[in-house]
Parts: structure tokens; sequence; C-alpha cells
């Protein structure tokens, strides 16, 4: 697996809809960190999250992955070392929470067994209960869950959080709080756009 040491981001500029959304943005996240993105709605914090992933080309600047098997500009090459969770939960509701992770299981290659990994990741994120309920059912909450524990099974480096807690309450956020903090301390690297705090040792990057 390669190992990512830093995300860093050089002078970088978007532009959505002929509006320059942020400019002159540089940072930089090492290994077994977290970045808490910070900033009011309409500031760029999706619009970041997209460009690190290579889902946005910038307008300026670029975003370089430092690996151990040397620097990583290209797009598609970022790509494919993170895990994305955006606004949707991407979750086919005539699917149960455990039929959901054995289709990302075998999407990503899990880095356990299949099976060991699911019944791990269930038991993570709390949903053991409702484990072979179709997600129909679901609650707004327990979907958020399912969407964020499918990061389990990516086994990739780079976590890129869009508003991770939303619909969640106080035990789901502790939930998704412990998720973040473990694959930070695996030597992963996490960004997280959010308008809450993060409450895990992060630092910040606020957006006007």
């Amino acid at each position: 697996m390669t190992v990512l040491n830093s995300v860093c981001g050089e002078n970088l500029a978007c532009i959505r809809g002929g509006r320059q959304v942020f400019g002159d943005l540089s940072f930089r996240v090492n290994r077994g960190e977290a970045l808490s993105l910070e900033g009011p709605n309409g500031s760029g914090k999706t619009s970041l999250l997209r460009l690190i992933g290579g889902l946005l080309p910038p307008s300026a600047g670029f975003v370089n992955l430092l690996t151990d098997k040397g620097q990583i500009r290209e797009p598609e090459e970022r790509a494919r070392l993170a895990a994305w969770l955006g606004h949707q939960n991407a979750l086919k509701p005539q699917l149960t929470p455990k039929e959901t992770l054995a289709f990302f299981a075998r999407f990503y290659g899990p880095r356990l067994g299949a099976s060991a990994a699911i019944d791990a990741v269930v038991e993570v994120a709390g949903l053991s209960r409702i484990a072979d309920v179709p997600c129909q059912y679901l609650s707004a909450g327990q979907k958020r869950r399912l969407a964020i524990a499918r990061l389990e099974l990516a086994g990739r480096p780079l976590w890129l959080l869009d508003e991770p807690f939303s619909s969640l309450d106080a035990s789901g956020k502790k939930v998704v709080r412990d998720m973040i903090g473990a694959h930070c301390a695996s030597g992963g690297i996490a960004l997280v756009a959010t308008h809450e705090p993060l409450d895990v040792e992060s630092r910040r990057l606020g957006l006007a």
C-alpha cells in the first residue's frame, strides 16, 4: 500500500460560476494529522475538498501529494489515494447495511477478508442491530453512519469528509469522531469540512 506522507496546496485558487471562491490558498497536512476546514456557507470548503480529490481543477496553483513513492500531482492519481464522503450518502434503498458494505468491499478491496472487515465495520459504526434491514427503513442518522462506515473498507490513506456530522445525534457524532481519530492514529490523513468543532486533535484552516 502506498504511504501518504503529506498533502500540500500551493497558491490555490478556485473560480465557480465566474466568481472567485478563494485564492492564494496554501496549506500542508502531514501523515497522522487531521485538518478542519472552517468557514461560512459559500466560502469554498466543498470546492477545496473536490479540488484536492481530483474532482475539480484549480484555477491557479496545484495540489501535491508526497508519498513513499514520490510526488503525485495528477488528479486521477490523487483520486486513487482518496476516500470521499459528500453530502449525499450514496446508498441503495433496497440493500441492507451489510449488503452495502459488501459492495464497497468488492469495489475497494478490503484490507481484511471481506466478511471479517464488514462485521468489524458494522460493529464500529454501531449498526449491528439494523445490519440486515433495508436502507430505506433507516433513519437519516443511521444512513449517515453507514455512509461513513464504508470509508473503513477503502484502505485509502486520505479521507475527504464534507460535513460528516450532518443528521447525527451526539452518539453518532462520537462514533464518527472516533473513526477519524483512529484513521489518523493509524497514519492516515483526514480533511474535514465542518460547521462545528471537530473535537479531534487537528489543525484548522479558515476560509472567509
